[in-house]
């Protein structure tokens, strides 16, 4: 089992910076990657970014590319996504998750990231 505690959102304006971090307990070193997704009203969960748990390499979604820095500090089981340049259309539930084998296997609950413009 691994649980995952998300924190660090709020409402911030165009523009501004947020940082959001992901508290993972549990049987966190059976996992291959820490991912981040988020959900806006009314549209489907998206990729947002991938970090490798062993290693470290990352991946992004395009829209996020060059804004966002996702990374991960393995001594306190924390990822972070580091978000730059926001804007209104950030505005989502942002929620961590680990994969393991192909497969998304456990979610946190969420947090809000709202940006106003």
């Amino acid at each position: 089992q691994v649980q995952l505690v998300e924190s660090g959102g709020g409402l911030v304006q165009a523009g501004d910076s947020l940082r959001l971090s992901c508290a993972a307990s549990g049987r966190t070193f059976s996992t291959d990657f820490m991912e981040w997704f988020r959900q806006a009203p009314g549209k489907e969960r998206e990729f947002v970014a991938r970090i490798k748990w062993s290693g470290g390499s990352t991946y992004y979604a395009d829209s996020v590319k060059g804004r966002f820095t996702i990374s991960r500090d393995n001594a306190e089981n924390t990822v972070y996504l580091q978000m730059s340049s926001l804007k209104p259309e950030d505005t989502a539930v942002y929620y961590c998750a680990t994969r393991k084998s192909g497969q998304v296997d456990y979610w946190g609950q969420g947090t809000q990231v709202t940006v106003s413009s």
